[in-house]
């Protein structure tokens, strides 16, 4: 019903290929995905640093550090906040968790099981830190 393609593509046409520009660096679907995931996680790692959830902390800065080949930047010192409902607070645990979100995307896209499982223990925690305050799902 349909007639056949009988150009090349405008990428062939133009001479961009793959083996056109050797020096050009080209990244897989995979490697896209990977350094999609750290950053998401480097992002909630920031936050999570910022909540002063140590434990948290560090067990993202492990999955950060296993998709870049390195550890992490972090603060030296990262500030220890009380526990107490501020609107700070809040809206810290409302970023950590959209992060979680995006993360988990991710991480299931890739198929990072040990990646998405972390995020989505993230978004349960700041879901709950947000419910105890009647603010999970509010934006």
């Amino acid at each position: 019903m349909y007639e056949p393609i009988r150009t090349k593509s405008v990428v062939h046409r133009l001479g961009t290929g793959h083996g056109d520009h050797p020096d050009y660096p080209h990244s897989s679907r995979g490697e896209a995905l990977d350094i999609q995931l750290a950053g998401h996680l480097a992002a909630l790692l920031a936050v999570t640093d910022e909540l002063g959830l140590v434990e948290s902390a560090e067990r993202i800065a492990g999955q950060v550090a296993r998709l870049r080949g390195e550890q992490p930047a972090r603060l030296p010192h990262a500030p220890t906040r009380d526990t107490g409902d501020t609107g700070d607070t809040v809206s810290l645990h409302q970023r950590a968790h959209d992060l979680a979100a995006r993360a988990l995307l991710v991480a299931a896209s890739r198929a990072d099981t040990t990646a998405a499982i972390l995020a989505a223990e993230r978004m349960d925690a700041h879901a709950a830190a947000l419910g105890s305050v009647g603010m999970a799902g509010a934006h």
